[in-house]
């Protein structure tokens, strides 16, 4: 059962338009072996809305993002994508993922590829682009994140804050629907990840919608639309960060949010 915090609305943020949510999750259950890793999850995601995933290691964000693009296939429920059934028979799974962007912890990037030629590498080979226009887009998504003046570097010669905002750019680049984050701060030393957050804030600004699933609490409370607590693969309890950070609903929420970061 999910629990909303008193005064809490877990459908209208405000930063998502009114209208069919662009993610729609309903029923969704993932079980590895005998572990049963997602229950029930129903999780709608409003256009321009950043949902913000916490929750204890092994508790299911990272397979909850994995089944929204069927990096990992779920055993029951549904996933719309921009109001297309993802598991539907016969389903374009190519097209949706274009519609999808995801940053994962790990950069991969190509280490013999610049900056440039790892963000124009889909833009050519999945969206049929010539080299010409894939370098115009590739171009546009370096300067959005900050990194044109690095578009010929190679990632050894980049930070790892830098090589992930090449990974952002080149999801970017496709020009998804929505953008889904599963940890893309964890591997970077502390004093890089300011810079990968700066990123994530502009695309916020500029109305991207996102799911981020994190450990960075400061972000979640100060930019996200909406905070879901998950554990034990149920979504446990959802509401506005000021709302669920100041007085959660649940005594396991308070419990972990007292463990993280002294709150």
């Amino acid at each position: 059962m999910i629990v909303t915090p008193a005064g809490a609305c877990a459908s209208a943020t405000p930063g998502a338009q009114v209208g069919p949510p662009i993610l729609d999750l309903a029923g969704l259950n993932k079980s590895f072996g005998t572990l049963h890793v997602l229950q029930d999850i129903d999780l709608a995601v409003q256009p321009g809305e950043l949902v913000f995933i916490i929750g204890p290691s092994g508790s299911g964000k990272s397979t909850l993002l994995r089944c929204c693009n069927r990096l990992e296939e779920y055993d029951s429920g549904r996933v719309l994508v921009d109001g297309v059934d993802i598991g539907a028979p016969g389903v374009n799974l190519n097209a949706i993922r274009q519609k999808i962007g995801m940053v994962f912890q790990s950069f991969n990037l190509y280490p013999h590829m610049s900056a440039r030629g790892n963000v124009t590498l889909a833009l050519r080979r999945v969206q049929g682009m010539t080299q010409e226009a894939a370098d115009v887009r590739a171009r546009l998504a370096l300067d959005q994140v900050g990194l044109l003046h690095k578009e010929n570097a190679f990632p050894s010669q980049l930070s790892g804050g830098q090589q992930q905002r090449v990974a952002i750019a080149r999801a970017l680049a496709l020009a998804p629907k929505i953008m889904l984050f599963d940890e893309p701060t964890s591997a970077l030393d502390p004093e890089l990840v300011g810079s990968v957050l700066a990123v994530m804030r502009d695309l916020r600004t500029m109305g991207m919608t996102m799911v981020v699933v994190s450990h960075e609490m400061r972000f979640a409370r100060e930019a996200a639309d909406r905070v879901i607590f998950m554990d034990g693969g149920r979504i446990i309890e959802q509401g506005p960060p000021e709302v669920l950070f100041a007085s959660p609903a649940t005594a396991r929420t308070r419990e972990f949010l007292r463990a993280v970061d002294g709150y």
